[in-house]
């Protein structure tokens, strides 16, 4: 099916403005999540208390509807005003290095995957919060855990909210064109698919940019698939390895199958080129889907029936090397009223708030909390399981060593992404680039 240049805009700016939008997961469905009977923490809002939140901007219309209707009843059932703010995701990170570095501004601020240990002596312990409601909610998600807490401790610096994971996105017409039924889980499979959709005009296209979510996460599987790791149990910077330079190798093949201009990407450019048909496949949140699904335009709803979901390629792997990015809620310590952010942040995660929203952005977030998994519209559309699955998982930003300010400033950074997009443009051979970015994570890890 083709859509038109005008329908295929409305799509790529679907997330641009919050509209009247369609409820997908019914508010009901906080009836399927099993709580355990706990006694909350009794965090008392100082007195004439109002809070600044800053977290990243919404994909999804509801992300940002669900999120300031659940604010708004806060400030009805406690008296306390809150003002929440949005930032793009490439923004979120110079921001909250000036938030931490000025000690002013916001008392909340909602980051990305390991960014609490860089500002873990600027921002407030969370222990008695991520206690509670781990105990109440069956228990925190493993990669919410790792981000979550001082590495090998069980002291909590942050609140994992949830995990944006990036499952392969495909148009399922074209795969088959192409000869396949579903997506290869080995790695010749997966390059002679993309070389597939290449030929009939569909190709594939992955962020390789400074593309927050979209290119780390890329970079992550291309060295996660082969085995690769940026450093060792031990914290040892491990990236100058066979293995690594088996997946630049690999991902410069890959690079010849994939739609020009992936180099320049941002977190939206896949889904700017999917929407418009210029792509068949990518990795990607469930936003390409949910727009398509919830459109007003018929045609899209019917292009939502062509696309499908699926967890990233093993590789090599024992498992899909399938992560996410963390939304980590840090509460700083220039905040007057730390009571009162501790407890906006327990009355966002209970289940009256957390369940419209987690439900009707229909995957984008997968849940940080085991008991939102039992959730019944995560099953009711089967596509919806590849996201149900972002949280539960071992692989993180510095694995397999420690989660510290260094394995958050390789990510911040792009070392990784730059290594492999110096490789695929031939601006270095496998070696010379490995080895400066070997050295260059080395500094970040000898400077902690």
């Amino acid at each position: 099916m083709s859509i038109t240049r005008r329908q295929s805009l409305a799509l790529a700016s679907a997330s641009v403005a919050a509209t009247s939008i369609p409820i997908i997961g019914a508010d009901a469905a906080v009836t399927d999540v099993p709580t355990a009977s706990v006694a909350p923490p009794n965090f008392k809002p100082e007195k004439g208390a109002k809070l600044r939140v800053l977290r990243p901007a919404k994909f999804i219309d509801p992300d940002e509807v669900y999120w300031r209707a659940n604010t708004k009843k806060y400030t009805e059932a406690t008296g306390v005003p809150v003002r929440v703010d949005f930032l793009s995701w490439e923004d979120i990170r110079p921001q909250t290095a000036v938030v931490a570095n000025t000690g002013a501004g916001p008392d909340i601020v909602l980051g990305f995957s390991s960014d609490p240990q860089i500002y873990a002596s600027k921002i407030n312990d969370m222990t008695d919060l991520a206690d509670y409601l781990g105990a109440k909610y069956g228990g925190w998600q493993e990669l919410a855990v790792l981000y979550g807490t001082k590495w090998k401790t069980k002291n909590w610096i942050s609140i994992p909210v949830g995990g944006g994971a990036g499952p392969t996105v495909y148009r399922q017409s074209w795969v088959k064109q192409a000869g396949y039924d579903k997506i290869p889980d080995d790695l010749d499979g997966f390059l002679a698919l993309c070389q597939g959709l290449h030929k009939i005009g569909h190709p594939a296209g992955f962020a390789l940019g400074h593309a927050l979510g979209d290119a780390n996460g890329y970079a992550s599987w291309l060295l996660w698939s082969h085995n690769a790791m940026l450093v060792d149990e031990n914290g040892k910077v491990a990236l100058d390895s066979k293995e690594t330079i088996a997946a630049l190798k690999y991902a410069t093949e890959l690079q010849k199958t994939l739609v020009s201009g992936t180099l320049s990407w941002n977190d939206s450019g896949n889904n700017k080129a999917f929407a418009a048909g210029d792509i068949g496949l990518t990795f990607n949140g469930v936003s390409i889907y949910y727009v398509l699904k919830t459109s007003p335009d018929p045609k899209l709803n019917q292009m939502a029936t062509d696309v499908q979901h699926q967890v990233l390629p093993k590789g090599l792997a024992s498992r899909s090397p399938m992560s996410a990015t963390p939304m980590n809620a840090m509460v700083f310590k220039h905040t007057k009223y730390p009571e009162a952010a501790k407890d906006y942040l327990r009355f966002m995660m209970e289940a009256d708030q957390y369940g419209p929203w987690l439900s009707n952005c229909l995957g984008y977030w997968s849940n940080s909390l085991k008991a939102y998994s039992k959730m019944k519209f995560w099953t009711e559309d089967p596509k919806l399981l590849p996201y149900a699955s972002g949280m539960d998982t071992p692989y993180y930003d510095g694995f397999k060593g420690p989660v510290t300010a260094a394995s958050s400033a390789v990510t911040a950074n792009y070392t990784v992404v730059d290594m492999f997009a110096e490789v695929v443009t031939g601006n270095a051979t496998p070696e010379g680039a490995v080895k400066r970015a070997a050295q260059q994570a080395a500094r970040y890890y000898k400077a902690t």
